[in-house]
């Protein structure tokens, strides 16, 4: 039986409250990325009425920290921002759960964001708001726009415009991990290989050359690539390589003149953007190839001393991160960072996206005794 009282958007938030609860309430903010406004503002009012707190706001990140000079700062960051809501179900189908309003079933909770990581960002202000006298000095960033494309990122304008409150000795990225902590992230880039034939009629194809044809040797070679498993830091990161898209053709009688493979190399943070280039270009030797995105790694930094005594106070041995996450900016500023957040990742951005309170609720007390102790 439902336990738990249906939530509504709330004109204000008890950062108080159980921290399950708190996150409820933040789901019923709808904040699909662009729309981050009405969150951004309960945050902000919530952390000022602190009145223990340094606040600013920048667009709709906001940003808070101790001044208590006790030699050490942490980050603890997250965004506000889901992606759009589900679709509704069909007439007579099964209902989506991971939308707004919440939802609880028994201890779990629905909503869109309940994962990615309106958890996360619950946890965040309960420990404003409890977590008085830290024994390290505490900044807490709520940034907007991580869920679109990186140039509108909350966190890539805080860097530009307050780079002094990016400054620390760790960072905590409370995106969802399942309770583990993952410790840095594989860098990712872009490529598009291309082959070119001749046009021609198919009817007469000999006059011709197939550019989709001369595509197969390409696809062979990713095919035949066995990734590796770089070891960085004591954490063994897996790679891959995989070709996602293939376009060609001109018409239904036509040899086709040119071809595109869109690659992604997801590669260990051991390796830098330009490393990871020239590895691709090796394999590819012979074709034209051109890289079209790219976004470093991050190495795990778990021989700091902020970054140990995380590890100790939380209780769970380290993991590597696989894909991609906003601790590669906190890396690239030389803050070592990890990813450590309620919920499991396979759930962010479904149909029935959850979170159960033990997880949020065991998650604000790891950080707690780390922070408090």
């Amino acid at each position: 039986m439902n336990s738990h009282p249906q939530s509504t958007q709330p004109s204000h938030l008890d950062l108080t409250q159980d921290v399950a609860q708190l996150t409820a309430q933040l789901i019923d903010i709808e904040s699909v990325s662009g729309n981050e406004k009405v969150i951004a503002d309960l945050v902000e009012s919530s952390l000022r009425a602190l009145g223990h707190l340094e606040v600013v706001r920048d667009g709709d990140t906001v940003m808070a920290r101790t001044r208590l000079n006790r030699g050490e700062r942490v980050i603890l960051a997250g965004h506000l921002d889901t992606v759009p809501l589900p679709e509704p179900a069909p007439e007579g189908g099964e209902p989506r759960r991971g939308t707004v309003p919440s939802e609880w079933v028994g201890e779990t909770l629905y909503g869109r964001g309940a994962t990615d990581m309106k958890g996360g960002v619950a946890v965040q202000l309960a420990i404003a708001a409890t977590v008085k006298e830290p024994v390290r000095d505490i900044t807490f960033i709520f940034y907007d726009h991580e869920e679109v494309e990186a140039s509108l990122s909350g966190l890539g304008r805080v860097a530009r415009n307050f780079p002094e409150w990016l400054k620390a000795d760790f960072a905590v990225l409370l995106e969802p991990t399942n309770g583990d902590v993952e410790g840095g992230c594989n860098g990712t880039t872009r490529f598009v290989a291309r082959t070119h034939g001749v046009r021609a009629h198919s009817a007469r194809a000999w006059r011709g050359k197939n550019a989709i044809h001369g595509a197969g040797e390409i696809l062979r070679r990713l095919a035949e690539h066995e990734p590796l498993t770089r070891t960085v830091e004591g954490l063994e990161y897996r790679e891959s390589l995989n070709a996602v898209r293939i376009t060609g053709g001109v018409a239904g009688n036509v040899i086709p003149d040119a071809c595109e493979i869109e690659i992604n190399y997801r590669f260990a943070p051991s390796l830098s953007v330009d490393d990871a280039e020239a590895y691709v270009r090796e394999l590819l030797d012979g074709f034209e190839v051109v890289r079209t995105d790219a976004a470093s790694g991050a190495r795990p930094g778990l021989d700091r001393p902020a970054a140990a005594a995380f590890v100790a106070a939380v209780g769970f041995q380290p993991k590597p991160k696989y894909g991609w996450t906003d601790v590669a900016r906190f890396s690239e500023l030389g803050v070592p960072a990890v990813n450590f957040g309620p919920g499991d990742s396979l759930l962010a951005h479904t149909d029935d996206e959850n979170v159960k309170a033990a997880d949020i609720q065991e998650c604000l007390a790891a950080l707690t005794r780390w922070l408090a102790s």
